[in-house]
């Protein structure tokens, strides 16, 4: 099966400020109406009908989720991960410095999206997503991975403490900012542990979301919208 994926900026929504224009997240205070029609937006713009576009409640963890099918109702899984095997279902995952990781193997038909902050980096969200996969015969040879849009090491300033607490688990995380003080490198981290597994099919989005006036920043802006990242397989 062909796997396809997307990454999404600010642009081609209905929300007005500060969420201008293409907010997917239904938990940062945009209008549900608009949220609603920014996601419809999405979910044609790959294809799909709109429940075939899953979204889930990301809290920070290490949980990975199977997808089958549309979600029951209005009812989203709590987990950061979600894996399926199933064609045209669309996993998404949001975003708005940390980082969004999409995960295929075509050969077997597998397909991941994971939610990778600090928090999921350090807990090795992206590691569990991949050993998911492989329950279903993905082989890391075979996976390729797209490592989106988040804050740079050069932008994401943290304490020192912070700083030591998850360079600890996953060192290449470490980084200085612009300003000399302790910094975070979410997706050189990411990419580390992909590495580290054997995953050698790596593209990075090179941009930052701090940097990037295109794309949503909590850090840069607080109240603001959420991009996706979204990944699913054509049988």
């Amino acid at each position: 099966m062909r796997a396809h994926h997307v990454f999404t900026d600010r642009s081609g929504g209905v929300s007005g400020p500060p969420y201008d224009t293409f907010n997917l997240g239904g938990h940062v205070g945009d209008e549900p109406a608009a949220v609603a029609e920014n996601r419809r937006r999405l979910a044609a713009r790959c294809g799909l009908e709109r429940p075939q576009l899953l979204f889930m409640r990301q809290v920070h963890g290490a949980e990975v989720a199977v997808a089958d099918g549309p979600w029951a109702g209005d009812h989203l899984p709590e987990t950061d991960a979600l894996v399926t095997s199933r064609a045209r279902v669309a996993l998404a995952v949001l975003v708005a410095d940390c980082t969004p990781v999409l995960l295929a193997d075509e050969t077997t038909g597998v397909v991941g999206a994971a939610h990778a902050g600090r928090g999921g980096l350090a807990k090795g969200i992206v590691p569990a997503t991949l050993d998911r996969m492989l329950t279903f015969g993905a082989k890391p040879e075979r996976i390729t991975a797209w490592v989106g849009p988040a804050v740079c090491g050069r932008c994401y300033e943290v304490p020192p403490a912070l700083q030591e607490a998850v360079s600890a688990a996953v060192p290449s995380a470490r980084s200085t900012t612009r300003w000399a003080t302790p910094g975070l490198d979410i997706p050189r981290g990411v990419q580390a542990q992909l590495r580290d597994r054997g995953v050698s099919r790596i593209e990075r989005v090179e941009r930052c979301t701090v940097e990037d006036r295109q794309l949503f920043s909590y850090r840069r802006d607080g109240t603001t919208g959420r991009l996706a990242g979204v990944i699913w397989l054509e049988g």
